[in-house]
């Protein structure tokens, strides 16, 4: 079964990797052994990786941290995989003050905060699916039979809710970026419009696929950054 993956890089990062020794993903080898291990019949024919640039000046580690994600990329670039860049904003807003968790939320007890936001993402992730979907209708034999959506964010629902009624040949799996730790609640709504869906992923197999500490590319090898 032919299978294209769509990548929440944000979502990935942050429900998954951030604070682990993970971070040097080999994303495609992941991917597919979970969907091999979902269906022995399923075959990697592509994977789409959204994300947004680094911002230096709000990073932990400045030009480090986008250094590091530039490499990153160059790195799943190597493997196949199209990288899709959104934008963060930076907007002033109000927000609660934070006194302890003991004590409530206040509207009437605001603070001025910067809130960095990433734009475009959701969007992005929905067209292509979308597109890809269309696509599949003109094809004969050799085309996707399946789309794997990598991120628990329910606002890709509707999408979802669209490529299952519009082509319901197209079967649709969904793989939750998080912990086997993590108790949240299921993403329901995404679990309505899917075939399947996988609720985690493990330590175990973060640290079976990593990339090699240096990954050849085109032109200068991706080198794992020292502090990952």
């Amino acid at each position: 079964m032919r299978t294209v993956f769509f990548v929440d890089g944000y979502n990935l990062y942050y429900g998954l990797l951030t604070d682990t020794p993970y971070k040097w993903l080999n994303l495609p080898s992941l991917l597919a052994s979970i969907v091999h291990e979902q269906d022995p019949a399923s075959q990697l024919v592509g994977v789409h990786y959204f994300t947004a640039s680094v911002q230096p000046k709000l990073a932990t580690r400045g030009m480090k941290s986008k250094e590091a994600q530039d490499t990153y990329l160059r790195a799943l670039r190597a493997q196949q995989v199209t990288v899709h860049l959104g934008r963060h904003r930076l907007d002033h807003r109000k927000a609660p003050r934070f006194v302890c968790h003991k004590t409530p939320a206040s509207r009437e007890d605001k603070v001025d905060i910067w809130h960095l936001e990433e734009k475009e993402t959701d969007v992005r992730i929905a067209i292509e699916m979308y597109r890809l979907a269309v696509s599949q209708k003109y094809q004969d034999e050799g085309g996707v039979q399946q789309l794997v959506l990598v991120s628990s964010d329910t606002d890709m629902a509707p999408a979802l809710e669209a490529v299952r009624a519009d082509y319901p040949d197209l079967k649709i799996g969904i793989i939750l970026p998080r912990g086997r730790d993590r108790t949240d609640r299921p993403a329901g709504s995404l679990r309505k419009n899917a075939d399947w869906m996988r609720h985690s992923i493990s330590e175990e197999e973060l640290r079976a696929h990593q990339f090699p500490d240096r990954v050849p590319t085109r032109k200068k090898p991706a080198d794992k950054p020292d502090y990952w």
